[in-house]
């Protein structure tokens, strides 16, 4: 970074620091150094001035510490390891430069040992090239020390840098890329810096520094070593840039960059050029933009150029005039002597002027009588037929008008016929000739096509009846409440197989009661049972310690059901403390709810505990369901019903059939918060395949 503290310095002198304390530039970049040795961050520094190009100089001596920290770091690996594989740590633009100079300095030194000349000439890059070199001539490290600044253009190294043997400059030992002053020691032109190989230069960026003296309106853009000025807005079409920064018109003609033809000559104007024809015309011609001469017609392009009596009539290039004769005009001609004109008889001339029609000669024209149907045009003078459907439309006709020549003709539109006049029309009886495959309705110009019950008109062609698939409908789930079967015209419904008959009206099923019919198949010491669909063959016995009781309707409704008492043997102390003191059965049927959208009260249990006992007896009923309950699909309220307690069980999940279980009901009688008694109840549940 040495050349551009050189620069600035040279440019500036010092800046206005802080609080008017006078910074130097060299203190600028002193700052920016030691702030790189530090290892900080070189673009998030603080800054020690509010000058631009002390920030600048602070941020650039601040980099180029830690680049040439890195790129030395790198070559000693490259020396010491003779690889660049290790994992690098930091920062991703630490292990940059690192990288590059270690991969440059194993390039040189294989170069070295290959015998190969360390001058080579691959596009390396400039940095790269200069590791390279250095690597491969001598093989020592390169040390990239901190310059000092003069207020010369061009940087040598400090003075305690190691003193040499030898006049390196004279014996070309020094390698120095532009300049060896002294002992060996390397300095660079005007526009250069010192690397930190002290050996080669780089060029130094004016633009970056603010050290070009580019005028308003120009742009400064680096060259290797110097720097030039460019207009920011272009000269435009026609123009280019001198070195001088004006613009200049670009001689298209001398630069052969036109496009005219072999046939024309250029002629160069400014920012632009011309086209001109090499060929001249003559006089009496003009010549058109592809050159050729085209001929003026002076009799048009002139104002009288004959006197008056004469003609003009227009020759190539030039023209004459010739004496006016006697001209006849349309519908005479002249006399024989050529001097008088006479009337034409356009009626005696065997070309029939009016085709047919009578002709009647008149002085300098003739005029035609046309016949009925026709009129006579004046412009043309021929006899043109009258279209009559145009002239009086919705008046000669009903329906359609068609001309014809001299006269029309009357046609009626679909569904009529012409009637016996000729101009109206009748309505036409289509059904005669049998147009639909079932039954037909005419109507006013048309026709309709319907059909018998069962079938439906086709949306093919309106003629044709097609069968109604009843079951195919929306509705078609409910036509049928089991399965459905279509027939032509009509349908018909079915049952299940077994345990099902038709209804009456063709399309509900009807549970057959084998039980009353006799066909169940239960044994004598066997109740029949009738379910949904079948039956069922039931015995139920009392357990132990219990007897059947008689009457049992007071317990439960909507079914049959065997109800047993406890009956204890006397001196029977476990059957006597006991708290149940009846066990039931009960049986229902039940469908498998096709919609099913609230719960199903399905099982009373009636009590005899009124619903408001005496206040000083503290007594109630607890229900509840002890087994059996399959998901939860069951559940027993608590209401009242005419003054007493009853349990309601009710099916609170679907069910799907066919299905069987038995749940255990409890009625719990709870004096005082102990449970007297207890009634066990036995629901034995048989849930049928389907809905009906």
């Amino acid at each position: 970074m040495g050349p551009r503290i050189v620069i600035i310095f040279s440019l500036f002198g010092v800046l206005n620091g802080q609080g008017g304390k006078q910074i130097s530039i060299e203190e600028c970049c002193k700052d920016g150094r030691d702030r790189g040795i530090d290892n900080q961050d070189c673009t998030s520094i603080p800054l020690i001035s509010e000058s631009t190009t002390c920030r600048i100089v602070q941020e650039q001596c601040c980099a180029a510490v830690l680049e040439d920290n890195a790129c030395t770091n790198g070559i000693n690996m490259a020396k010491d390891q003779g690889g660049c594989d290790t994992l690098f740590t930091g920062t991703t633009c630490e292990i940059k430069p690192t990288k590059m100079c270690c991969d440059c300095c194993l390039l040189g030194r294989a170069a070295q040992e290959q015998g190969l000349p360390c001058d080579h000439r691959l596009s390396l890059g400039y940095q790269c090239g200069l590791v390279s070199r250095a690597c491969c001539d001598d093989g020592a490290s390169v040390e990239t020390k901190p310059t000092l600044g003069t207020d010369k253009d061009i940087e040598t190294v400090p003075q305690n840098y190691p003193p040499l043997q030898m006049n390196l400059c004279s014996n070309g030992l020094a390698k120095c890329a532009q300049e060896c002053v002294g002992n060996g020691t390397c300095a660079c032109k005007k526009g250069y810096k010192l690397k930190p190989d002290m050996k080669n230069c780089d060029d130094i960026n004016e633009c970056l520094l603010g050290a070009s003296n580019c005028r308003a309106g120009e742009r400064c853009i680096n060259t290797v070593g110097s720097f030039r000025c460019q207009r920011e807005v272009s000269c435009g079409t026609g123009y280019e840039l001198t070195d001088s920064n004006n613009c200049k018109d670009i001689d298209e003609c001398e630069s052969e960059t036109h496009n005219c033809a072999s046939d024309f000559e250029c002629q160069n104007t400014q920012g632009s050029f011309r086209c001109r024809p090499k060929k001249q015309c003559g006089t009496g011609y003009i010549q058109d933009a592809q050159g050729s001469c085209i001929d003026i017609n002076e009799c048009l392009a002139q104002t009288g150029p004959c006197h008056p009596g004469q003609q003009c009539i227009n020759t190539l290039g030039s023209f004459t005039c010739q004496r006016n004769s006697v001209k006849c005009g349309r519908g005479y001609h002249l006399n024989n002597e050529g001097n008088r004109c006479l009337d034409v008889d356009e009626c005696a001339s065997p070309d029939a002027v009016c085709s047919g029609h009578t002709c009647i000669n008149l002085v300098g024209s003739f005029r035609c009588d046309c016949k009925a149907g026709f009129v006579f045009n004046s412009i043309n003078r021929i006899c043109e037929d009258i279209n009559e459907c145009r002239h009086y439309p919705g008046r000669l006709c009903a329906h359609k008008c068609e001309n014809a020549q001299g006269t029309y003709t009357c046609s009626c539109t679909q569904g009529f016929k012409l009637a016996s006049d000729g101009r109206n029309c009748d309505d036409l009886n289509e059904c005669e000739s049998n147009p639909c495959s079932q039954e037909c309705a005419n109507v006013y110009g048309s026709y309709q096509c319907y059909c018998r019950r069962g079938y439906q008109l086709s949306d093919v062609d309106g003629i044709s009846c097609e069968d109604i698939d009843e079951c195919a409908l929306p509705t078609g789930g409910h036509i049928c409440s089991y399965r459905c079967h279509n027939t032509p015209g009509s349908f018909h419904c079915s049952c299940p197989a077994f345990g099902y008959t038709l209804a009456p009206n063709g399309r509900n099923c009807q549970d057959v009661d084998e039980c009353v019919m006799g066909t169940h198949s239960c044994s004598e010491m066997e109740s029949c049972f009738n379910v949904q669909g079948g039956f069922r063959c039931l015995s139920f016995e009392c357990p132990t310690n219990y007897r059947r009781a008689g009457d049992t309707r007071a317990w439960v409704e909507r079914s049959d059901n065997i109800r047993c008492v406890k009956s204890c043997q006397p001196n029977d102390m476990s059957c006597i403390l006991d708290p149940v003191h009846s066990v039931s059965h009960t049986v229902i049927s039940m469908p498998t709810y096709r919609e099913f959208t609230k719960p199903e009260e399905i099982v009373f249990l009636r009590t005899m505990l009124p619903a408001h006992s005496v206040p000083q007896i503290s007594s109630d009923i607890v229900f509840d369901i002890l087994e059996g309950n399959v998901q939860n699909s069951f559940d027993i309220v608590k209401r009242q019903e005419q003054g007493m307690i009853v349990g309601v069980v009710r099916q609170v999940k679907p069910l799907i059939g066919p299905l069987n279980l038995v749940l255990k009901l409890a009625m719990n009688s709870v004096t005082s918060g102990v449970v007297s008694h207890r009634n066990i109840v036995y629901v034995h549940i048989f849930v049928s395949e389907f809905w009906f």
